[in-house]
């Protein structure tokens, strides 16, 4: 209600897309948003809501796995829409006084696909060097890029991300087996920024008025639906038994020769649960979680740790997986032995999965233990159409304002 740029035509498709994104009312947003200076944030804002992050969660790493700072040899911290001299990486090192011969990288721009890049980077290390301890840090800061302006493709933001954060423990190290909770079994990457098509499906710009926010595609559905298939078709090979790669092979020749007896039925789909036990989804939106659902033929069952992840945090870019992770250990589902594929989406346009073997059966509390039992409630309906469709009352957009004074209590 802030928004000076907004009219009639705005508030109608800010609700629209508010009631339909599929978030709660317990997200998080940046400290500045509630002390009303969103549209001039400072840059101190987003810096303090970094540290603040990094403090606590790092803290409680090293304190949960007994791990002292000195023991990190490598550090990647990937934090796609702030960068800061001395990088955040630099300001980890400096408060927990890291070793001077310590890995560092430090990633920028990589959108909400980050986290896996970062375990790309670790997993390459690890390949040639023995017995190393491994901290990565995701997160995104959201003061510096809350949408302050009228576009409707770059409103949608500010309707789907919110803060949040993940602090991991990687090793080689063989005597640190027994306190590891996955193993990482394969990793696949796939970058479309070559099409233009993809390459411009979600971007920070600024709109026409001079307003840097994120732009929203209404190409990005066919961007991330593309960019998956290529994806499932390097990691499948890698994670699926013979029988199901033999079954679609054969099905799909069927098809093509047009022997197959349901001439025009369903596309033949390739069934991933044959060899993998969960499936860990990016929170990206509503609309992203039902259309890998639908390509995937996944359950809702399946779909019900990204939805109430969507649900009660948000989109928290890079480490919404975790928090989605963190559903699936909290409602005691991971089990020793099972496996589950991680799939991410990113802005160039990018599609990230990633294939983890459970080590242990997994019941720790984590983030979720304060509302865990509520999950999943009756009814995930928005209610702000109920509070505020009386905005569909209004027809003339020249005469409609709102009053300097009205607050939502």
């Amino acid at each position: 209600m802030r928004n000076k740029n907004l009219g009639l035509n705005e508030y109608k498709f800010l609700l629209k897309a508010a009631v339909s994104s599929g978030i709660g009312e317990q997200t998080y947003a940046p400290r500045m948003v509630f002390h009303g200076r969103e549209a001039c944030p400072t840059y101190e804002d987003g810096i303090l809501e970094m540290e603040e992050f990094f403090h606590d969660s790092i803290d409680k790493l090293f304190k949960r796995n007994k791990i002292s700072p000195c023991e990190i040899d490598v550090l990647v911290v990937n934090i796609s829409m702030l960068a800061t001299m001395p990088s955040m990486a630099a300001r980890i090192i400096n408060y927990y006084k890291l070793r001077e011969d310590i890995k560092v990288y430090n990633l920028t721009g990589m959108g909400c696909s980050a986290s896996l890049i970062s375990l790309n980077i670790i997993e390459n290390i690890f390949k040639n060097e023995k017995n190393k301890v491994a901290l990565v840090v995701t997160s995104e800061s959201l003061s510096p890029n809350w949408y302050s302006g009228s576009d409707r493709s770059m409103i949608l933001s500010n309707c789907l991300f919110r803060s949040g954060g993940c602090a991991i423990l990687l090793t080689n190290k063989l005597s640190l087996k027994n306190k590891a909770m996955f193993k990482l079994k394969q990793l696949v990457r796939v970058h479309h920024g070559a099409k233009d098509e993809a390459y411009d499906s979600c971007a920070q710009r600024e709109d026409n008025q001079g307003n840097t926010g994120f732009h929203l595609d209404k190409k990005l559905p066919k961007a991330a639906s593309r960019a998956l298939v290529d994806n499932l078709k390097q990691i499948a090979p890698l994670i699926l038994p013979i029988r199901e790669l033999l079954r679609y092979s054969i099905t799909i020749f069927m098809k093509k020769m047009n022997w197959s007896t349901t001439k025009g039925g369903p596309k033949p789909m390739i069934n991933f649960k044959t060899g993998v036990d969960h499936i860990c989804l990016h929170t990206g939106g509503k609309a992203v979680i039902d259309g890998v659902g639908a390509n995937l033929n996944l359950s809702e069952h399946d779909l019900e740790p990204a939805r109430m992840t969507l649900h009660r945090f948000g989109n928290t870019s890079a480490s919404s997986l975790w928090y989605v992770l963190g559903y699936m250990e909290a409602k005691k589902r991971l089990k020793k032995g099972d496996t589950m594929l991680m799939i991410s989406f990113g802005a160039g346009f990018k599609c990230n999965s990633c294939l983890w073997e459970v080590l242990r059966d997994l019941d720790n509390g984590n983030v979720w233990k304060d509302c865990i039992d509520n999950y999943p409630p009756k009814s995930i309906v928005n209610p702000f159409m109920a509070q505020f469709g009386w905005l569909h009352d209004h027809e003339d957009p020249d005469t409609f304002t709102i009053p300097d004074d009205y607050f939502i209590s």
